[in-house]
């Protein structure tokens, strides 16, 4: 019989960080700092909303574009947070979550053969979903000794005549890397004099630890060549509803509709309704759930260094990033070592792109008594080594 899977989808590698979630499924008494998703439940204020709307029967279709209060909520809620202004009819699209947003925003605007430039170390699926649409991902790298900011140098270097696009995390993961305006305005340079296009992944931008975030597209030369993508599942721990939304130019807006209602139709309805009320309403909790993060991170990134783990303070996102060559491990050594003898699960950098070979990924959304556990047997594991 015939081999019937597609080139493409054959190509693609399946996610490691799941690999590394399973096998620590499999396992009793795992702290589990791999998967990245808050541990808080979703504001019950959010939850009730979504409830009652089931209750008084909106349980339909909205519109391919989402319901007009989420679309309208959206705009004010950009606006007013990060001075980005989008227009309510023809510039935003309420997804199912920032993936499938990422993953139309892709297809919308890559033609087979252009190239993608994709900061890295970065989600997972970002260069697969170029690959998937036939561009060709080129990474850029960004280095710990700058934070893992990304450079108007390191970019420069990757930019070919084929380059369309550039597709970017801040705050970042799996680093915590942010940019600054002054970063942001370096790189737009770049953009606008090889008239390429950004695609901007903010869906941590509410969990920003020094100061605010910065959205380039308030940058007047990157509004018009920047697609926003955003959503709720990291400020309002609700990863589970699955709503994220794509803000666009309207042409560009218009075409990645026309791929989304074929693809999901629409979000849905009753996450649209808690999405809703998340900024009407959810405010005060995730300011609380920022907090807690911020203190977590302090106790965790100070543990990870004295070990000997060597970390940059992340100041966005809730992930630690620290090398472990000091171990003399490669960071897939490190973390299948460090699971199987300690059951401690983390993610390999390398998973994340080749420039996050040497360092693990350690979500610090778990209680300060787990990230305590967790560091207590990582230092364990490390004195067993000597």
């Amino acid at each position: 019989m015939r081999d019937f899977v597609s080139a493409r989808a054959r190509a693609i590698p399946p996610s490691g960080i799941r690999r590394f979630f399973d096998i620590a499924q499999t396992m009793e008494d795992v702290i589990s700092l791999g998967v990245g998703e808050p541990d808080f439940v979703t504001p019950w204020c959010v939850c009730e909303a979504s409830i009652y709307s089931i209750e008084q029967g909106s349980t339909a279709y909205t519109s391919n574009k989402g319901t007009p209060q989420l679309r309208d909520a959206i705009s004010r809620y950009l606006d007013s947070r990060f001075g980005i202004r989008y227009n309510t009819d023809e510039e935003i699209i309420v997804t199912c979550g920032v993936s499938e947003a990422a993953d139309i925003a892709i297809r919308a605007v890559v033609d087979p053969g252009d190239e993608v430039l994709v900061a890295e170390p970065c989600y997972v699926s970002y260069t697969p979903c170029v690959s998937l649409a036939g561009g060709i991902p080129v990474t850029v790298r960004c280095r710990a000794e700058d934070e893992f900011r990304l450079t108007a140098d390191a970019l420069a270097e990757s930019i070919t005549p084929r380059t369309k696009a550039l597709i970017t995390n801040f705050p970042n993961n799996p680093t915590g890397g942010v940019m600054q305006e002054a970063d942001w305005r370096a790189v737009a340079d770049l953009l606008v004099d090889h008239d390429l296009l950004l695609i901007s992944d903010e869906v941590y931008a509410e969990l920003t630890y020094d100061g605010n975030h910065f959205a380039p597209a308030a940058i007047p030369e990157l509004r018009e060549r920047t697609i926003t993508l955003n959503g709720f599942s990291k400020a309002f721990a609700m990863t589970g509803w699955r709503i994220g939304y794509l803000c666009a130019p309207p042409e560009i807006s218009a075409a990645a509709l026309k791929i989304h209602q074929y693809v999901a139709l629409c979000a849905p309805v009753m996450g649209q309704v808690a999405a809703y009320e998340a900024l009407r309403n959810g405010e005060a909790e995730k300011d609380a759930m920022v907090r807690e993060y911020r203190l977590r991170r302090n106790l965790f990134v100070d543990g990870l260094n004295k070990l000997g783990l060597t970390c940059h303070l992340p100041r966005g996102a809730f992930y630690a990033f620290p090398s472990v060559e000091s171990t003399g491990m490669t960071d897939t050594e490190f973390a299948e070592a460090l699971l199987r003898e300690q059951h401690v699960a983390v993610v390999p950098g390398s998973v994340l792109g080749p420039s996050g070979a040497g360092h693990v990924r350690c979500a610090y959304a778990v209680s300060r008594d787990d990230l305590k556990e967790a560091l207590a047997r990582m230092g364990l594991f490390l004195e067993s080594r000597k």
